[in-house]
């Protein structure tokens, strides 16, 4: 596959930048893998013993995908909002491992195979079909997924949608009754009805961001702790108005990084899901934030609740290279290193795979660039020495790590040439230095970093 990328399309990612044609080509790729793993997960159904599958479950997904194939007949783009939902990918892996498990049907494959009728559903009610069907409430909720969820007690609830209006019957409670409205969004008086939040585009033209707080597997088997992360959380309407607050001030300030920053943002990001503040963190650590990427879930950014609008849009800069580069290393290998952790890396305590190395390279050679073009744009003196202390930080964790990528005889001949387009940007970088006494500090953080790291993990070689 290494052929459908051109040398100028990795000379441009190399440079942590992306056209829209350049985008697309990753966005293209990911689309039909997720198509791919849907299918399979229906030939495995069909393929899988009884003990596994039993029949009423077999009958049950096949009608489920028929619905599915009926939407997508019906509007292409209304179903595929919900196939290509970055949630979407977590739930198909976690299904396909079920159901080629040797094991007999267990909770979480009855959970996965009952999940496929709410894509169905939403899928019918985005093309605007009536439909009817019957799902499960689990843990409070039933979700319909990229549209919203309904408060309900665990067990069976009756669906039904007709003529722009959903009427959902939860058992031993009244009936919700939810409408939709002209841009497409379900909305309710009744507070059982949670609707996925939508963030404006970040370009016109493009589609809005949802910032889902209730789909099932937005954080499911991430081990969310091990990564520093926080778990997901649901945002009440004091949380809502500060994501759009903050959110309102980004795409300036997306802009102020460049063009191909508000490219990537409109490209890439798909969804936005909201996490608690870091583990760890107290009442009085506003400005603490956590955030990460799933591989399985293409298109969404896990974010804590950014402190401001800068640090939202760093946020999405600094992910965003992570979903380009997991995209292109799907596509073409970049690099044929063993998964052993042994790299000193001055953001991690912990050694890092070599892959995770040029991962954390690559997003902070992007923030590098970022905060740099923020530096020399602004106005105030307190927004500059912030941006120049960040610049600072990230160019030197850069440059302590680039050595070992670039000493790689592993790398590929596609990964030879991003890492030394990577190299040329960090060395365009010194064009414009920060403050001296910036530099001086990124060295000694760097520096201390290393010695920790050092002392922590014996012999090991940064």
């Amino acid at each position: 596959m290494s052929s459908a990328i051109p040398d100028r399309v990795l000379r441009e990612l190399g440079r942590t930048e992306g056209s829209a044609a350049t985008l697309g080509l990753l966005v293209r790729d990911q689309d039909t893998r997720r198509l791919v793993l849907l299918r399979a997960v229906l030939d495995a159904a069909a393929a899988a013993p009884t003990t596994v599958c039993p029949p009423p479950l077999l009958d049950r997904l096949r009608a489920d995908w028929a619905l599915l194939e009926a939407a997508e007949r019906t509007d292409r783009t209304a179903a595929r909002a919900v196939l290509f939902h970055p949630m979407t990918g977590p739930w198909a892996e976690g299904l396909l491992a079920g159901l080629t498990a040797t094991t007999a049907t267990g909770p979480g494959l009855l959970a996965g195979l009952g999940h496929l009728t709410a894509l169905a559903a939403a899928a019918a009610i985005r093309a605007g079909m009536p439909v009817t069907a019957r799902l499960t409430a689990r843990d409070g909720l039933l979700s319909l997924p990229t549209l919203g969820a309904v408060r309900a007690p665990a067990g069976e609830v009756e669906l039904a949608f007709a003529d722009g209006e959903m009427t959902v019957r939860p058992a031993g409670g009244p009936p919700v009754t939810v409408r939709t409205q002209p841009d497409g969004t379900l909305s309710s008086a009744d507070p059982r009805w949670l609707p996925v939040l939508m963030l404006s585009a970040v370009l016109p033209g493009t589609g809005p961001v949802p910032l889902d707080d209730v789909d099932p597997y937005r954080t499911r088997g991430t081990g969310l702790e091990r990564h520093g992360l926080s778990a997901a959380t649901h945002v009440d309407d004091s949380d809502r108005k500060a994501w759009i607050a903050s959110w309102s001030g980004v795409e300036p300030l997306l802009r102020v990084g460049g063009e191909h920053r508000l490219t990537e943002a409109a490209v890439l990001l798909r969804c936005l899901v909201p996490l608690g503040p870091p583990p760890g963190s107290g009442p009085g650590e506003a400005a603490a934030h956590c955030s990460g990427t799933r591989r399985e879930a293409f298109g969404a950014v896990l974010s804590s609740k950014p402190a401001t609008p800068a640090y939202f849009a760093s946020t999405l800069v600094h992910e965003l290279q992570h979903t380009k580069l997991a995209a292109l290393g799907t596509l073409v290998p970049l690099h044929h290193e063993d998964a052993a952790p042994r790299h000193f890396a001055p953001w991690r305590a912990d050694p890092r795979p070599f892959d995770g190395l040029f991962q954390g390279a690559y997003s902070h050679l992007a923030l590098a660039d970022y905060w740099q073009r923020f530096a020399l744009g602004a106005r105030r003196v307190t927004h500059r020495d912030l941006a120049w202390a960040e610049h600072a930080r990230c160019r030197q964790q850069v440059g302590a790590v680039l050595p070992a990528l670039a000493g790689s005889a592993l790398l590929t001949v596609q990964g030879r040439v991003l890492v030394n387009e990577m190299i040329t940007l960090y060395h365009r970088l010194e064009d414009s230095p920060p403050p001296t006494g910036h530099l001086a500090r990124a060295d000694a953080y760097v520096n201390t970093a290393r010695v920790i790291w050092q002392q922590r993990n014996g012999s090991r070689r940064p």
